[in-house]
């Protein structure tokens, strides 16, 4: 099978979209499939092919508005030289299936599009138009499922499901000796993150446990401002950008994972990879309401906090800091779910969705994974 990737943006540029394309693309080359990736920055995977994208004077004008967009428009044209294709799969939304979408259908070719986290519905007038030509959808977590309906998709061409997970190179880091009162988030330095609620919670927590810590591995801008609230005393790390090794081992060792994100009018999270990572180190987690992991990981293999709510977060960590009970069967349970989620298992189910669309087999229905 020959599968076009389309993604933005790709590693080394931070994040978790981007780091799900590459994966994702290095198992399906691992499964004998011939991968082309499409993008506009960061570096296609060492074994895939390059779509060739040419500006032209209409893109140059559409990115004045949308560089999005005008990449899309690229991605379209350059696919009627791309040669066979089997799939094309589009990591985004609408902006990039705008012009996809007619171009796959001109071509014949299957359309699958993965919506990685929450989406901007002060578009949703234009969706159902800019998705007519899409033949599946890929979720990320329940809340883009749900905006996915509420833009008019049906629940039968949605399915739910998660990245995946490097569980060799994780299995690693177990066994980490755990480094009580350390604190760690990981994510990048933007405020859909809401890092300030960690930071807040945390000073609050350190009048009760002065000797705790907070780690936050990760870079973005708004790196000044957390620094500004982080204050020049002990206690927080504004890490950055660290290995990924150093993140799992960082993160095994600590005695919370933390993650505070919350939906902003054009932006919200999916399920968070940083999260399911945790639970594989076996790292309790603490989440907001507005980073669900379901219906992935069930509701009990991690604890929630009110989502922008400073005493509901210092509360979560102090259960967690002081020994709650209830932690082994908790732990337990999130090893369990992570467990499930290998990138082998996770491109299988993907490379189902395909075969399902490919002449020949029915539309397959859709499930959670």
């Amino acid at each position: 099978m020959r599968i076009v990737h389309v993604g933005y943006r790709l590693p080394p540029e931070p994040g978790g979209l981007e780091r799900h394309i590459e994966r994702l693309a290095r198992e399906q080359l691992a499964r004998g499939h011939r991968v082309v990736v499409a993008h506009r920055r960061g570096r296609a995977p060492e074994g895939t092919q390059t779509l060739t994208l040419r500006r032209t004077r209409r893109s140059r004008l559409l990115a004045r508005r949308s560089d999005v967009l005008a990449f899309g428009l690229e991605c379209a044209r350059a696919l009627r030289d791309a040669g066979e294709v089997d799939v094309v799969h589009v990591h985004g939304d609408h902006r990039e299936t705008l012009a996809l979408g007619p171009a796959a259908r001109r071509l014949g070719v299957p359309l699958v599009v993965t919506v990685h986290g929450a989406m901007t519905m002060r578009h949703l007038p234009i969706m159902p138009f800019a998705f007519r030509h899409v033949d599946d959808f890929i979720a990320i977590g329940a809340r883009p499922a749900q905006d996915l309906r509420g833009a008019g998709i049906p629940a039968s061409r949605i399915a739910t499901m998660s990245s995946g997970l490097d569980l060799r190179h994780i299995a690693r880091h177990h066994g980490e000796p755990v480094e009580p009162g350390l604190i760690v988030s990981v994510g990048s330095l933007e405020k859909v993150k809401n890092h300030a609620a960690t930071i807040e919670a945390f000073h609050a927590l350190r009048a009760l446990h002065p000797g705790a810590r907070l780690v936050i591995a990760g870079e973005g801008s708004e790196r000044a401002a957390l620094q500004r609230l982080a204050g020049t005393g002990r206690g927080v790390h504004l890490a950055g950008h660290l290995p990924e090794s150093e993140v799992y081992a960082l993160v095994a060792r600590a005695q919370a994972f933390v993650l505070a994100s919350r939906r902003l009018p054009t932006i919200g999270e999916g399920i968070p990879t940083a999260a399911l990572e945790a639970l594989a180190l076996g790292t309790p987690v603490i989440l907001s309401s507005e980073t669900s992991l379901e219906p992935i990981v069930e509701a009990g293999a991690y604890r929630t906090f009110l989502s922008g709510s400073v005493p509901d977060l210092v509360r979560r960590l102090r259960e967690v800091l002081e020994g709650d009970r209830a932690l082994p069967e908790i732990i337990e349970r999130g090893l369990r779910a992570a467990a499930t989620l290998d990138w082998s298992s996770v491109a299988a189910r993907v490379e189902e969705r395909y075969t399902a669309l490919l002449p020949g087999g029915p539309l397959l229905p859709a499930t959670a994974s």
